[in-house]
């Protein structure tokens, strides 16, 4: 991914008003960010522990989409699965993450949803960049290019149902 300003961030987002999209919390540090690495940029917003953000480039152009999850229960033992980059968590490494459809119907609260990473990292997961805390990676026969592709095309077919 070629890095990203504020400004290319802020006009890229498909499912908030363009006020919103004014006021959310951009990171602070997209200097520092492994841009080679990443397939999308991810982050949740320190303010509010809710909503989290996500921006990607497809077919040439930003498009970026607000998201909210239900923060984890610190009770819970079971273990998730992210279902772009399959990288498996305990307690809370994976959400629900929900986004408002664009258009007539995200004004009607329509919205749909993705199992993912609750820190957004899959990029980083998928090339072995980081490991997840207590969680695994499969052990897979296809390639880490083929893995790379798995994640892409599932995070675009969730875009393609917030566009829809």
């Amino acid at each position: 991914m070629k890095p990203l300003t504020e400004q290319d961030i802020r006009t890229s987002f498909i499912n908030c008003s363009k006020g919103e999209a004014k006021r959310l919390a951009v990171p602070r540090d997209l200097g520092e960010r492994p841009w080679d690495d990443l397939d999308f940029l991810g982050w949740r917003d320190p303010g509010a522990p809710d909503r989290s953000y996500l921006v990607t480039e497809r077919e040439g152009r930003l498009v970026g989409v607000t998201m909210r999850f239900q923060p984890a229960r610190q009770a819970s033992l079971q273990r998730s699965m992210c279902s772009l980059c399959l990288t498996t968590h305990p307690r809370g490494g994976v959400s629900l993450m929900t986004a408002r459809k664009a258009g007539a119907a995200g004004r009607e609260g329509n919205s749909v949803g993705v199992y993912m990473c609750t820190d957004l990292a899959c990029s980083l997961y998928v090339r072995g960049k980081k490991v997840p805390e207590s969680g695994s990676r499969l052990e897979e026969s296809l390639t880490r290019a083929e893995q790379i592709d798995r994640t892409t095309d599932g995070l675009a077919a969730f875009l393609d149902k917030v566009h829809a």
